[in-house]
């Protein structure tokens, strides 16, 4: 008969798990009353993080945010868009006032598209300048009228709204306009020769409308009814602006045939001149022309009228 203790449960104290792990401290230990302690919580708190990992899987517009914040990039919106429009008006203020002041204050050797425009070539500027420059040129031209015309009894002073609509007309035709057609012609002229400068729509229209921020303050200047202060403000105006263009596209042209070289910096140049003295002619030089009419023809009929004769 076998000894009794050999089926007697041997007990033995376990040390506590501090002591088994104390060669390994980063070592992790389960606890029975902590997951039974665990079973008790609420169902919907234990499934609350699955779910919602669960949803964003499933979550497509989630997936394509996450993907574009990550890879940094923006998805293009179609053309007829009101979002495609908007990321050309997307500019911050200082780039403006370093574009409007570059434009002012050309330097040779300084490529001003590459050195302001290309990094962000933008709509919001030229857009201002020009309505800023319509407004100006119309503002302007009713004031020196009334100027032209002051202590003359017979001038009856009358807002000339019709000036806006020419202005404009003028202006955003010269701002749209001749960057479409040098545009053409550049992409034209770089299919035949492979190493021109090429320039994109957006930026040849951003050269020319911060390069008519000059005539803002020049155009002020028409007030003052003296033509030598006119010609000097236009002079000094084309001087600056038409040196932002040619030193913007002079690059672009300088490797082709040179006679097709010279004949297009030449009408560029020819139609900002004609710009700058069609609205100067048009605006301001008539007003002399009419009020010496004006005179001509109140003196005629004083002198005709029977009032004066019979004075006589």
């Amino acid at each position: 008969m076998a000894d009794n203790s050999d089926f007697l449960l041997q007990f033995q104290e376990f040390d506590s798990a501090e002591s088994h792990l104390g060669g390994n401290r980063d070592a992790t230990t389960i606890s029975i009353e902590d997951e039974a302690a665990g079973s008790h919580k609420p169902q919907k708190q234990r499934r609350s993080a699955p779910v919602t990992s669960f949803e964003e899987d499933n979550d497509p517009l989630a997936n394509d945010d996450k993907t574009e914040l990550l890879s940094g990039q923006k998805k293009s919106a179609p053309f007829w868009t009101f979002e495609y429009y908007q990321t050309f008006f997307d500019v911050e203020t200082h780039q403006v006032r370093e574009r409007i002041l570059g434009s002012l204050l050309p330097w040779p050797g300084k490529n001003f598209v590459r050195l302001y425009i290309r990094s962000n070539p933008d709509l919001y500027g030229p857009f201002w300048i020009c309505a800023t420059l319509v407004f100006v040129i119309a503002i302007c031209g009713n004031i020196s009228d009334f100027l032209v015309y002051l202590g003359n009894p017979q001038y009856k002073y009358v807002p000339e709204f019709r000036k806006v609509t020419i202005a404009a007309t003028a202006i955003y035709s010269y701002a749209l306009l001749v960057p479409l057609a040098l545009w053409g012609l550049l992409v034209w002229r770089n299919a035949k020769v492979m190493n021109m400068v090429s320039y994109s729509f957006l930026e040849i229209v951003c050269v020319y409308g911060y390069s008519l921020a000059v005539y803002i303050p020049a155009v002020v200047l028409w007030i003052i009814p003296y033509e030598t202060v006119r010609w000097l403000s236009i002079v000094v105006a084309l001087c600056l602006s038409g040196s932002v263009l040619v030193l913007t596209f002079w690059p672009a042209v300088r490797d082709d045939r040179p006679r097709v070289a010279i004949a297009i910096m030449t009408a560029i140049v020819a139609l900002h001149i004609l710009l700058a003295v069609g609205c100067k002619a048009y605006f301001f030089s008539t007003l002399e022309v009419e009020h010496t009419a004006v005179d001509a023809v109140v003196g005629n009929v004083t002198k005709s009228s029977p009032t004066t004769n019979a004075l006589n």
